[in-house]
């Protein structure tokens, strides 16, 4: 049976020309080399170098030569073998990730950030989409606004708690009842992922606003909100506001519960060290907002 390092032995004294030189590059004994020469001939049944005896050089045979030539191949994919996996195990390779709008803008920038000053070479993916339930099949990694179900592992990262957006002036004070929201025009994300949730504790309060326009973009939310359209409940995440003089933020007496943001994998699955390296830093990242 052929071994990689009867190969790579082969391979040293075909360039060095004699066992003992080939014993000095490789750091075995002359004998090794010679019982490692010995092993090969007898794994394929024939003479792999012609010993002329004295000063002079091994040859290879024409079995030799055909078995060098083919070797150089096989130890060429085994180091490039090698060198793949140490790399892997540095945290090299590609991550795939399921993501959202808040956690695009806001968390996985800083995480992108890090990794790539660490891993340069990392091939990251990111798929992002607005669904009530995401898949975690196909994904390293998937981040949602809430619990997931099925076959998974999840962390909870964190509340993200939810704030009235409106025009300045249009409440006072810093605190909003939920019930004066009731019969205002309101610009809403779709009815999916925590939204449904946020709205049906306005119906369980009471609370029909009338929602106007409805766009899955926070920004589009923000815009209209600014433009006069209606008032808006966001969680904080959501919310690119710079200071200005048109809108300000209110918390509301009572608060919805805030949406919680998770971070899940494929349960029994045994994640890559960058996969591993993304939820360390994830998780970092969360700590410093």
């Amino acid at each position: 049976m052929l071994d990689l390092r009867h190969l790579a032995t082969l391979e040293a004294v075909a360039a060095e020309g004699t066992f003992g030189r080939a014993a000095d590059r490789l750091g075995y004994t002359q004998s090794a080399v010679s019982q490692q020469i010995a092993a090969l001939e007898r794994a394929v049944g024939g003479t792999v170098f012609d010993r002329p005896g004295g000063p002079k050089p091994v040859r290879l045979t024409p079995l030799g030569e055909v078995l060098l030539a083919h070797g150089r191949d096989l130890l060429a994919r085994a180091a490039a073998t090698t060198d793949a996996v140490e790399r892997f195990k540095a945290g090299e390779g590609r991550v795939d990730i399921g993501t959202f709008q808040s956690v695009t803008n806001v968390i996985l920038p800083t995480v992108v950030r890090r990794l790539l000053d660490e891993q340069p070479t990392a091939d990251i993916r990111l798929f992002e989409e607005e669904t009530d339930q995401p898949s975690a099949d196909g994904l390293d990694l998937v981040f949602f606004d809430g619990r997931l179900t099925g076959d998974v592992e999840q962390t909870k990262l964190l509340d993200d708690p939810y704030v009235l957006v409106a025009r300045r002036g249009q409440f006072d004070g810093d605190v909003v009842p939920l019930a004066a929201l009731d019969g205002l025009t309101m610009v809403a994300q779709p009815p999916i992922c925590d939204q449904a949730r946020v709205e049906r504790v306005y119906a369980e309060a009471g609370v029909r606003p009338l929602i106007v326009f409805r766009t899955a973009d926070n920004r589009g939310v923000v815009s209209m909100v600014r433009a006069g359209m209606g008032i808006a409940v966001m969680p904080r995440l959501a919310l690119d506001l710079q200071p200005d003089d048109v809108l300000r933020t209110h918390e509301l007496d009572p608060p919805p519960d805030p949406r919680e943001i998770y971070l899940a994998w494929q349960a029994n699955r045994t994640l890559s060290p960058l996969a591993t390296r993304v939820i360390r830093l994830t998780e970092q990242a969360v700590r410093g907002l």
